[in-house]
C-alpha cells in the first residue's frame, strides 16, 4: 500500500487550507464584483460606440489579447504552473519553491516578450488572420490594425498577472488575483468617459485603457507575493526540473481547457464575413453568458485545481473523487437556473443593459438570440472548467488534447452547417454543441480512469434541482412584462423589472431547493 510522501518541517507548519464552498465564495464575490463591472463597462462602451464599425473593429483587437491571455495565461499556463508548484509546495522545501519561481518567472518573461513586439510589428497580419472580413473594409482594417499594437502588451502584463496569481493561489490567497480584473473595467470605464473625447478617433482611447490595465493588474499582485515571500528574481532557466515539467505539460494544455475560447474566436472569424453588427452582437451576448461562467464555473475550478493537485501528490484517489464530484454538484445547483434564467430573459437582459444611444431595437434582438444560443451551452461550459482539472492535476495533458481537437472539429462542421440558417446565431448554438461534446467525453474519461466516482445521494440531488428549476421557470414567465415594454421603457424602469425578475427568481429557486431538503452544510467539503 502506497504511503503519503513524508513532509519537511515548514510544510508541517502552514495552515490547514480552508474548505472549499468557503473559498470558492470569497473567489466569486470577487468575481461577481469584476463581471458587474464588467457589465457596467459594456453599457458605457455601447453608449459612447454602439454595434457600428468602429466597436466591430475595437472587439476584434481586444479579443486577439484576450483570446490568447486566455488560451495561454489562465488556460495552457495556469493549468501546468499550479499542479507542478503545487507538488514543490508539497515535496520540496521553500527554497526549491523560489527556485522555481525564479526560473519560471525568468523564461515566461522572455518567450511574452518576444511574443509581444513580433505581434505588434506584424499587427496587420494578425488582423487579418482573425478577421479575414475585414479586408474588404480598408478603414475598419486599418483601425483593428493600429488598436491591435495598443492591445497587444496586455497579453504580456496579464500573463505575468496569472502567473502571480496562480503563486497566490497554490497558497490558498484567492481573493487578490479574483479581485484584479475589477482594474481591468475600471481603466475601460475611465478611458470610454474620460479618455475617449480627448482623441482625434475616440474608439483608440479604449485600447489605450485595455494597456493600462494590464500593468495596474501586475503591480497590484506584487506587495502581496512580497508577503508570501516568493516575490520572483527572474532567472531564464529553461532546463530547470520543474520548468521542464510545466513546458511538457503546457503545449497539449492549450488544447485541453481551451477550447471553448478557440471556439469562441472561431465565431469572430466566421461573424467577420456577416453583416455589420454581427461581432458586437456576439460580443454582448458573450458577455452575459460569461457572467454566471466566470462567477461560479471559474470560482469553483480556480479552488479546486490546487486541492485536486495537493491530494493527487499525497496519493489521496478517494478523495480526489470526492472532490471533482463535489465540484459537479456545485455546477448544477448554479449553472442551469443560470443558464434557464439567460434563456427565458434574453430581450430584457439585453435591452436592460445595454439598449442605450447607439443601440437599436434590432441590435436587442439579435444579441437575444445568440444569447440564447450561449445558453444551450452554458452548462457545459462550466463543467469543463471543472472536469479539465481532474486531468491536468494529475498532469495528464494527452487526454484532454485529444478531445479538444474532436470538439474543435465537431465546433467547425457545427459551424458550417448552421451559419447559413441561422446567421450570428448558428455560430454561437455551434460552440454550445461542441462544448456538450468536449464535456461528455471528459466526462467520460475520467469516469473510466476511476478519477471520478459517482458518489451517494444523486438520484434525490437530482430531483431536488429539478422541482426548483421548474418553479424558477414558472415564477419568470409569471412575472416576465412582455419584450415591448422593454424596449420602450427608460432605464429606471427597466433595471427596476428586472431587480424584481431576479431577486424573486433567485429567492423562488432556494426556498424550493430549501423545501426539498438542500442544506448548505451538504456543500462543505476541503
Amino acid at each position: 500500500m502506497s504511503s503519503e510522501p513524508e513532509q519537511t518541517e515548514e510544510q508541517k507548519a502552514l495552515p490547514k487550507p480552508p474548505g472549499l464552498l468557503r473559498s470558492s465564495g470569497v473567489v466569486g464575490i470577487m468575481t461577481m464584483i469584476s463581471r458587474v463591472l464588467g457589465l457596467v463597462r459594456d453599457m458605457v462602451i455601447a453608449r459612447y460606440f454602439g454595434a457600428g464599425a468602429s466597436a466591430d473593429a475595437f472587439f476584434v483587437a481586444f479579443k486577439i489579447p484576450n483570446f490568447l491571455r486566455r488560451l495561454f495565461a489562465e488556460g495552457a499556463f495556469s493549468q501546468a504552473f499550479v499542479p507542478v508548484l503545487s507538488s514543490y509546495r508539497q515535496q520540496e522545501s521553500v527554497t526549491e519553491v523560489r527556485r522555481l519561481v525564479n526560473a519560471v518567472a525568468g523564461s515566461l518573461g522572455l518567450v511574452l516578450l518576444g511574443v509581444t513586439v513580433v505581434a505588434m510589428l506584424g499587427s496587420p497580419l494578425l488582423t487579418a488572420i482573425f478577421a479575414p472580413g475585414f479586408l474588404d473594409d480598408e478603414v475598419k482594417f486599418d483601425l483593428a490594425s493600429d488598436m491591435l499594437r495598443i492591445t497587444f502588451p496586455y497579453l504580456l502584463l496579464i500573463s505575468l498577472t496569472a502567473f502571480a496569481g496562480g503563486i497566490l493561489n497554490s497558497y490558498d490567497r484567492f481573493a487578490i488575483p479574483a479581485f484584479t480584473p475589477v482594474l481591468l473595467n475600471l481603466a475601460m470605464i475611465g478611458a470610454a468617459i474620460f479618455l475617449s473625447p480627448l482623441m482625434e478617433t475616440p474608439i483608440i482611447a479604449l485600447a489605450w485603457g485595455v494597456f493600462i490595465a494590464g500593468a495596474l493588474q501586475l503591480f497590484f499582485q506584487i506587495p502581496f507575493l512580497m508577503q508570501l515571500g516568493l516575490m520572483p528574481r527572474p532567472k531564464v532557466d529553461y532546463k530547470h526540473e520543474g520548468v521542464s515539467r510545466i513546458l511538457k505539460l503546457m503545449v497539449p494544455a492549450l488544447f485541453g481547457v481551451s477550447v471553448s475560447q478557440i471556439n469562441l474566436l472561431l465565431d469572430t472569424v466566421l461573424a467577420s464575413f456577416l453583416q455589420t453588427g454581427s461581432v458586437s452582437w456576439l460580443y454582448y451576448s458573450d458577455r452575459l453568458a460569461e457572467l454566471p461562467l466566470g462567477v461560479f464555473g471559474i470560482a469553483i475550478a480556480t479552488v479546486i485545481l490546487p486541492s485536486l493537485s495537493r491530494k493527487h501528490a499525497a496519493l489521496s484517489a478517494d478523495q480526489f473523487a470526492a472532490t471533482l464530484d463535489w465540484a459537479v454538484r456545485a455546477v448544477l445547483l448554479i449553472g442551469l437556473p443560470a443558464a434557464l434564467a439567460l434563456a427565458l430573459l434574453a430581450e430584457p437582459l439585453i435591452a436592460t443593459l445595454f439598449h442605450y444611444g447607439e443601440v437599436t431595437d434590432r441590435d436587442v434582438a439579435m444579441a437575444a438570440q445568440s444569447l440564447r444560443a450561449y445558453s444551450a451551452g452554458l452548462l457545459a461550459f462550466m463543467l469543463i472548467k471543472v472536469l479539465a482539472p481532474g486531468y491536468f492535476a494529475r498532469e495528464d495533458t494527452k487526454t484532454p488534447v485529444k478531445i479538444g481537437i474532436i470538439a474543435m472539429v465537431a465546433n467547425m462542421v457545427f459551424n458550417l452547417a448552421l451559419i447559413f440558417p441561422l446567421a450570428h446565431a448558428g455560430l454561437a448554438l455551434a460552440t454550445s454543441l461542441s462544448a456538450w461534446l468536449n464535456t461528455g467525453l471528459l466526462w467520460r474519461g475520467l469516469i473510466k480512469e476511476g478519477a471520478w466516482k459517482w458518489q451517494p445521494g444523486w438520484p434525490r440531488f437530482l430531483i431536488q434541482i429539478g422541482l426548483a428549476n421548474a418553479a424558477l421557470a414558472a415564477a419568470i414567465l409569471w412575472l416576465q412584462p412582455p419584450v415591448d415594454r422593454w424596449l420602450e421603457a427608460g432605464g429606471l424602469q427597466r433595471a427596476t423589472d428586472m431587480g424584481i425578475l431576479v431577486v424573486s427568481g433567485v429567492a423562488v429557486y432556494f426556498i424550493v431547493l430549501a423545501l426539498a431538503g438542500v442544506r448548505v452544510r451538504h456543500f462543505r467539503h476541503r
